[in-house]
């Protein structure tokens, strides 16, 4: 080991440990604006922090229920076991789906099994009353999807929200911390290094705080956007083979 590698890396730990212990210091000893500017700061970032822990949860259980359901539904022929499994997996998308869906069907499948032959549809009726049942099916699986859809995005606005206005909130706390740097010049008549160094230290620690609550919002924000399209995609394939072997089960009644 060189002979100056040592001292160098004692002065390098040093100046690190020195940085952190100045940056907790020059928040304190920041002004009120600015320190105003880091509480709200603060707590944007811990709410954010919250819905990412909480989401991450959500969409972890989601998808692990609906891969468990999807598999159920495939290997079994029966609706009415799906069903069950269905009401089980409560946090599933794609099982909350086809729960609503499978409610629908047995009320039309009642409607057509009519025990009254003479009102019992056929022909031309038949097939209108079909595609009437296959359309108020759909219309169901949408609105489902659509609600499904709104719960999962629920509070992700408040994660587009921080990472959107923090770096501008960080910003004004580092502009007033600026101007409030050169006043203090102003009445000690002295532009010393010395004498500016502490207050733009002071204002420049509102914008780092603003970037350290923006920039894992942004980042789960588009991580939450992409899972909820993958959704979304899952649950228009299994409308569309869902809606298939309905129909298929209608024609055959």
């Amino acid at each position: 080991m060189n002979a100056f590698s040592l001292p160098s890396m004692v002065t390098e730990v040093g100046i690190s440990s020195g940085l952190r212990a100045d940056v907790l210091e020059l928040a304190l000893h920041a002004g009120p604006v600015v320190k105003l500017v880091l509480l709200i700061l603060l707590l944007f970032s811990i709410f954010s922090w919250a819905i990412i822990i909480v989401k991450f949860l959500v969409f972890r259980l989601a998808e692990k229920e609906s891969k468990v359901f999807l598999s159920r539904f495939w290997t079994s022929k029966d609706f009415s076991k799906s069903f069950m499994e269905a009401k089980r997996l409560s946090h599933s998308p794609i099982a909350t789906l086809f729960k609503c869906g499978y409610i629908d069907v047995e009320k039309i499948k009642k409607e057509r099994m009519s025990p009254n032959p003479s009102k019992a549809p056929s022909g031309s009726g038949a097939n209108a009353e079909l595609m009437e049942g296959v359309s108020s099916i759909d219309r169901t699986l949408k609105r489902v999807a659509g609600t499904e859809l709104t719960r999962l995005e629920k509070a992700l606005t408040f994660l587009a929200t921080t990472g959107n206005a923090t770096p501008f909130i960080g910003l004004f706390g580092t502009v007033w911390g600026i101007m409030d740097a050169f006043r203090q010049i102003g009445f000690r008549g002295s532009t010393s290094l010395a004498v500016v160094a502490p207050g733009i230290s002071e204002a420049l620690i509102a914008t780092a705080a603003g970037l350290f609550a923006a920039i894992p919002a942004v980042v789960a924000y588009n991580y939450f956007l992409n899972k909820i399209r993958v959704v979304n995609s899952q649950m228009e394939n299994f409308s569309a083979e869902f809606l298939n072997i309905i129909e298929r089960h209608f024609r055959r009644l």
